[in-house]
């Protein structure tokens, strides 16, 4: 290999991670801003023949539509944490201080468990030190996850906004990017790489649309008991559902955390109607909406989804609660594809 060739590879190499660093800070958004273009190419087109096809304009009405769709509930959302935060953390530092002492009245009323739950107060309460100790251990943790919460959601505003200036861009120019990729995935890996190409595609749809579309369904009928129960804060609490939803066990977390709130406030009919609202109407969607979803697209693990959702979080903030399960989907899907044993009788060379 002579000096001119080592040259070129290493010139090449240099701009490679220059382009890297340079853009390192946005990968999450360019990514994230790429998902919602596939997932919402469909509606784009049906515009742009609309608009006769100004694509400038299209792409800034789709730009708009998302901006009202995705952002301004997030706005929302963080100022109700920003709202809620600080008295809630004053709440429960209040509550535990009442706490030391006798335990509250309603605690053996709990069905199933409240007996053995006051018996085991009454035990911590013999032992100040031991209980003092366990409510510091529970409250310091509670208030900074409150707190990250709002960060996290303040900072995904921020991301999304983001997002939507990159989707512009990709909607106006998404042909020419597509063609070029075509191109590309051809030159690379030939037909393979056309068919992994497609496979990417049918794969983020199928993803987006099984998560985000269950997750939306589950939040809109959360809202909907939340609503009628009379508990405060539903679209808090349906924004948290819409949240968890990702996640197995999460939205019981919340409609159960205000079944509990009813139950306490003495409102047993409203708490039975919170637990069974949940489990018949919350709960089924995700029972039959996301097989339904996601049947003929893409086969979505639950250790992939949590996953991905967890480690999306830590990895990219808030759009990676949405990035990481399409990215682990996408990478499933392509491994499956390619490791896949050939037809008898076919040659891979």
């Amino acid at each position: 290999m002579d000096n001119r060739r080592l040259a070129r590879i290493a010139l090449v190499a240099l701009l490679a991670i220059g382009c890297a660093l340079i853009l390192q800070p946005f990968i999450a958004a360019i990514l994230f801003a790429g998902v919602i273009c596939i997932t919402s190419w469909p509606m784009y087109a049906w515009l742009l023949a609309r608009v006769r096809n100004r694509a400038w304009l299209a792409a800034l009405l789709m730009t708009l539509l998302l901006t009202l769709v995705v952002v301004l509930p997030t706005a929302l959302l963080a100022a109700s944490l920003t709202e809620v935060t600080p008295a809630l953390i004053v709440k429960i530092r209040l509550l535990i201080e009442q706490a030391q002492g006798a335990p509250p009245d309603w605690l053996h009323r709990i069905p199933f468990f409240g007996e053995q739950l006051d018996a085991y107060w009454q035990s911590l309460t013999r032992s100040r030190d031991e209980f003092n100790l366990l409510l510091r251990r529970f409250y310091d943790p509670t208030r900074r996850f409150l707190l990250s919460a709002g960060v996290l959601v303040g900072e995904g505003l921020l991301q999304l906004v983001l997002v939507l200036f990159v989707v512009f861009f990709l909607y106006r120019d998404g042909p020419a990017l597509a063609a070029r990729l075509s191109v590309l995935s051809r030159k690379l890996g030939g037909d393979l790489g056309e068919q992994m190409l497609a496979l990417t595609q049918s794969t983020v749809n199928g993803v987006m649309v099984g998560i985000v579309g269950t997750a939306a369904a589950q939040a809109l009928v959360a809202l909907v008991g939340f609503v009628i129960a009379g508990v405060p804060g539903a679209m808090l609490l349906a924004a948290a559902t819409f949240f968890l939803s990702m996640v197995p066990i999460g939205p019981p977390l919340v409609w159960g955390g205000a079944a509990i709130w009813l139950y306490d406030q003495g409102q047993f009919g409203w708490s039975a109607f919170m637990l069974a609202w949940g489990l018949l109407a919350i709960s089924s969607v995700d029972n039959f909406l996301k097989p339904f979803l996601i049947s003929r697209t893409a086969s979505l693990p639950i250790l992939l989804i949590a996953l991905g959702v967890f480690g999306g979080a830590l990895a990219f903030g808030f759009v990676g609660i949405f990035l990481g399960p399409v990215l682990l989907a996408v990478a499933l899907a392509l491994t499956e594809e390619f490791s896949a044993a050939a037809p008898p009788g076919t040659d891979n060379t």
